[in-house]
């Protein structure tokens, strides 16, 4: 069973915690993973790149100079690709790259992510996030005490917190979400992972341990 450190809400730490079985199984499927992050990498492009044909650019109708007798290469039009402002040949037009992933992909690969987080040790896990209102010293106070200030941190919540939410904000490579929002790519993005323990009880539950 896979293992987290564990901190109260002041940021001291405690007994290590054991990580539910869901989803912190230990399986890491790369080939669920490498579907999913690269359909939602896809599914962010807005598609809408687009040039003109010689046959868009406006203008260009009349012949630009009588077919023989001038020396010079005969023209039927100022818009043809070889012309400063003619059209494109076979350039970009909009389309979609939306790709679709089944539900079952993207759970397993959710449940990788996760694993992926926890076999490397990138995994803590905070009694509860406690904030009167929005501060974010408080919160970067928090991080320093925990150790995590300066990597990519991906704060998971019991639900939706908005004082934690404001408080983070402002802090360069933090992101708070509910727990139950994280994608794949959100849990992977991210190099270092807090989850509050409400959130873990309520996907399963968390026991703690003794220190090895």
């Amino acid at each position: 069973m896979l293992s987290a450190r564990y901190f109260n809400a002041a940021g001291e730490p405690g007994d290590t915690v054991e990580l539910p079985q869901d989803p912190f199984d230990g399986v890491v499927h790369e080939a669920a993973l490498h579907q999913v992050i690269k359909a939602y990498l896809a599914n962010q492009r807005q598609g809408n790149a687009a040039t003109k044909t010689r046959g868009q650019v406006a203008g260009g109708s009349r012949k630009p100079w009588r077919q023989k007798g001038t020396g010079r290469a005969r023209q039927g039009s100022t818009r043809a690709p070889h012309w400063r402002g003619g059209g494109v040949v076979f350039g970009p037009s909009p389309r979609s790259y939306h790709q679709d992933v089944p539900k079952k992909v993207k759970s397993l690969a959710r449940r990788s992510a996760f694993n992926t987080r926890a076999l490397a040790e990138e995994v803590a896990v905070i009694e509860r996030l406690e904030m009167d209102a929005p501060k974010t010293r408080r919160m970067a106070d928090l991080l320093g005490r925990i150790g995590i200030a300066e990597r990519k941190v991906l704060i998971l919540t019991a639900d939706h917190n908005s004082e934690v939410y404001l408080s983070a904000r402002n802090l360069p490579n933090v992101q708070v979400m509910a727990f139950r929002n994280a994608s794949a790519y959100d849990v992977l993005h991210a190099n270092q992972l807090l989850i509050e323990q409400g959130a873990l009880i309520g996907n399963g539950a968390a026991q703690e341990t003794e220190n090895a």
